[in-house]
């Protein structure tokens, strides 16, 4: 066991790490207060499928186009500032989408919320990294199941407020005040300092803490060794993003369309997916720490291909279920591995290679639904849906850049 898994988180960081907490879990509830407005404010916009299709791309086109100015705003501002601005515009912006009366003003209130998104997600992983830094060993993981809790919560909200007659305005109004004020007293909690500073874990080795099991036969990442390793990390979080999409997108409509499953039994495809991948992540730190995230990314890869590809190869409604809840918990810990690693390359300016990440990971979510459903005309979905175990081969390829457990 090394130095840094001994050492006792002090108040401070015990305190830093439940205001990232708290930030990840608004973050998480905010937008899925709108997800569930969407069909409502189609058919009060009166728009067709194309245009609605068109409308809601708005959200990943406002942080792919925004993105990678989040670097430049965690340097200038910090991340736990930046966090804070972020969640509070990204609010706004929800708001302002879900009152809406054109289809111009929809659109152009998601692009703002996706920009602001973009800034929160980048800041909020950075500020988290921080905080792992000091505690000397994983943590990552379970801020983004934190984030999961918040997902659920917020759709939750948004059930309750239709089931109970709540309309649009107040409903969404009152998600952005409860989740600002909650971001807004997180940040009093947060780590004061520079981006660079790592605490007294970072005093004991900087170059292995943060993962709890660092390895140091990773020569140090410069030049073309640069490039490599980020274009893969981004190959690795983006695997992982495929992944869930194919959940979001395609599990109801495959187990529904192809396998003829009731409406109900249907939804059991995603809900299957995001559970087994919030188990992954609640106990992905620790996997983490026994194995290296090498050893912990290329054996959820395996589970994922393996599991999606036998549910895809013998095609059974629970067989289907259980394949896309392998999948869920196979990729649990890529993109937070992926953010991780980034945010450690030598050679870059704080935030720089975890921006560049965060940045490419979402062109998944952008492209994967329509080559998806380009190969689903060609041939079938059940063809289209090999994209999860092909990611999970991605993984097994571009795992070796992540770092194995320190011996």
């Amino acid at each position: 066991m090394t130095v840094d898994v001994l050492r006792r988180p002090a108040p401070a960081d015990r305190r830093a790490r439940v205001a990232v907490a708290v930030l990840f879990f608004t973050n998480g509830a905010l937008f899925a207060n709108l997800l569930p407005r969407y069909p409502q404010i189609k058919a009060d916009l009166g728009i067709g499928n194309a245009a609605y299709g068109l409308a809601v791309a708005a959200f990943p086109a406002g942080a792919i186009t925004a993105g990678l100015a989040a670097g430049i705003l965690v340097r200038r501002f910090g991340s736990a500032r930046v966090a804070v601005g972020g969640t509070l515009l990204t609010g706004a912006g929800i708001l302002a989408a879900g009152l809406a009366d054109s289809v111009a003003v929809f659109a152009g209130a998601l692009f703002l919320a996706g920009a602001m998104d973009a800034f929160t997600d980048v800041a909020q992983n950075a500020h988290g990294l921080r905080v792992q830094r000091r505690y000397g060993r994983s943590i990552i993981n379970s801020f983004h199941a934190i984030w999961s809790i918040g997902a659920v919560t917020g759709g939750s909200m948004a059930a309750a407020a239709i089931a109970l007659g709540v309309s649009r305005g107040p409903h969404l109004l009152f998600s952005a005040v409860v989740f600002a004020v909650a971001a807004c007293v997180a940040l009093r909690y947060c780590l004061p300092g520079p981006e660079t500073d790592t605490g007294a874990a970072g005093e004991a080795g900087e170059a292995d803490a943060g993962d709890g099991a660092a390895s140091p036969e990773r020569a140090p990442a410069t030049g073309l060794r640069t490039g490599w390793v980020l274009a893969a990390l981004v190959l690795i979080a983006t695997a992982g993003t495929l992944v869930e999409d194919a959940g979001m997108s395609w599990a109801t409509l495959y187990l529904s369309d192809s396998l003829h499953a009731t409406a109900a039994l249907a939804a059991s495809g995603y809900v299957g997916l995001v559970g087994a991948q919030f188990v992954g992540r609640i106990v992905g730190d620790r996997l983490v720490d026994r194995f290296g995230q090498r050893t912990v990314a290329r054996s959820g890869a395996l589970i994922a291909a393996v599991g999606m590809g036998l549910a895809l190869a013998v095609p059974t409604v629970p067989g289907t279920v259980l394949g896309f809840a392998a999948a869920g918990f196979g990729v649990a810990t890529l993109v937070p591995a992926a953010m991780h690693e980034a945010d450690e390359l030598p050679g870059l300016k704080p935030g720089s290679g975890l921006t560049l990440v965060s940045w490419l990971m979402r062109l998944g979510f952008l492209l994967s639904p329509p080559a998806v459903g380009l190969a689903a005309d060609a041939t079938s979905l059940r063809v289209g849906l090999l994209v999860v175990p092909f990611a999970g081969l991605i993984v097994l390829v571009c795992g070796g850049v992540l770092r194995s457990r320190r011996g």
